[in-house]
């Protein structure tokens, strides 16, 4: 199967409403490149459920604040065609950012309040403006789909679905599972940055959140006591400087004192340069 790359929203738009006028089903997965095997899992997921598959890349620069790494964010275009090649992509939207924002600075965002301000949206105040509005824009182009996101961003996760919802926008999300390295560090496109030190000392993501599974697991149901056991695992680790653990019901993402229902365990540290993050849940009877 050959791929098809497209630049501009108007080549994208006539491929797509042509293949909707046939009867098929498209599939949508959004990314910012340099692709890794988690991009490759929800792609490969598209294509089984999908007629046709269309992914972007495209470095949305209203989701980086001023002191973030926009300009190095890293990049390889020809590996990323490939990895969407052989995960079946049909079609690669690759727009640069005079295609997208035409007018220079955008005077429309989109904002999703409450489950957008905590965790993620309080160290990076501006953040979920930049994904909400750019997710809100290639929906837009690319119309009705089903579109494909990885649980490992699970708060990104959460805002996309409940903008979705409000917007009564003709786009289901499916969320997948986090893919991860052997030793259990989800992948992600900033692990290029880290040290040979610092890429061993960054699992311990997935050891605070299986300790805090386990206490759960183990009858503890009081939130903060497993939001303790997490952050002291983080904090034992002198690569990893800590910014948040908590313990969240899923469908909210706001802290739960005592434990049931589904539960979410969210983490992020900078470990070096780059800030990572992680999370896992499970549901806690009655």
């Amino acid at each position: 199967m050959t791929i098809t790359t497209v630049s501009t929203i108007k080549e994208l738009r006539s491929i797509l409403d042509g293949a909707r006028a046939d009867g098929q089903r498209v599939g949508f997965t959004p990314t910012m490149g340099f692709l890794h095997q988690g991009h490759v899992s929800l792609m490969e997921a598209a294509r089984q459920d999908n007629d046709l598959v269309v992914a972007s890349i495209f470095v949305n620069p209203l989701q980086f604040a001023a002191n973030e790494d926009l300009s190095d964010y890293p990049r390889d275009l020809a590996r990323d065609t490939e990895l969407s090649q052989g995960a079946g992509v049909d079609v690669l939207f690759t727009p640069d950012v005079s295609e997208m924002y035409p007018f220079g600075p955008v005077l429309t965002t989109v904002s999703v309040g409450e489950i957008s301000e905590r965790w993620e949206g309080a160290t990076r105040p501006t953040h979920f403006a930049g994904v909400a509005t750019v997710v809100s824009k290639l929906f837009s182009i690319v119309g009705p789909c089903r579109a494909y996101f990885g649980e490992k961003d699970f708060q990104q996760l959460a805002v996309i679905r409940r903008m979705v919802a409000d917007l009564s926008m003709p786009v289901e999300v499916v969320g997948c599972p986090i893919i991860r390295e052997s030793d259990g560090l989800a992948m992600s496109s900033r692990n290029v940055y880290l040290t040979p030190e610092q890429r061993a000392a960054a699992p311990v993501l997935r050891r605070a959140l299986d300790a805090g599974l386990a206490a759960i697991e183990n009858g503890e149901r009081s939130g903060p006591a497993v939001q303790a056991i997490v952050a002291a695992m983080l904090d034992a680790e002198p690569e990893a400087d800590r910014d948040y653990a908590a313990v969240v019901g899923a469908g909210t993402l706001a802290p739960v004192n005592e434990l049931s229902g589904e539960i979410r365990i969210l983490v992020a540290a900078k470990v070096g340069r780059p800030r990572l993050i992680d999370n896992d849940g499970l549901v806690v009877g009655a």
